[in-house]
């Protein structure tokens, strides 16, 4: 009998990353809000793409990698007809997707300035 591995937020989170990083997404922060109380997730990770063209593929990127990798599935996808701002609930983790310019106007890292930070390098 094969062993069911429970997936955490903190594995999901690194599998959205590498999803990510897998289309060339750019400026990948990871926001950790799990020592913040009364959040409902426990992680953000937000990228930024270059055109709608690079969003898209970003984003099926994060979700063909989540779904081989660990056999998840997002809860929720917000955002796919516009491609400027995509955002993938998987619940204890949310993925958002950026267009360069929308990330900026929104700002999100600002807004959740007390979460610990992780920039990760990008690859291109």
């Amino acid at each position: 009998m094969a062993k069911i591995k429970k997936v955490t937020s903190k594995i999901l989170c690194d599998t959205i990353v590498e999803g990510m990083q897998e289309n060339k997404a750019n400026d990948i922060v990871v926001l950790d809000l799990r020592k913040i109380p009364n959040t409902v997730t426990d992680f953000f990770v937000i990228s930024s793409g270059e055109s709608s063209t690079q969003i898209d593929g970003i984003t099926s990127s994060v979700l063909r990698h989540t779904r081989s990798e660990i056999q998840e599935r997002p809860w929720h996808v917000e955002g796919k007809g516009t491609s400027e701002w995509v955002l993938l609930d998987f619940v204890s983790v949310v993925a958002h997707v950026f267009y360069k310019d929308a990330r900026h106007h929104f700002d999100i890292e600002d807004l959740w300035s007390d979460a610990i930070r992780t920039d990760i390098p990008n690859l291109n």
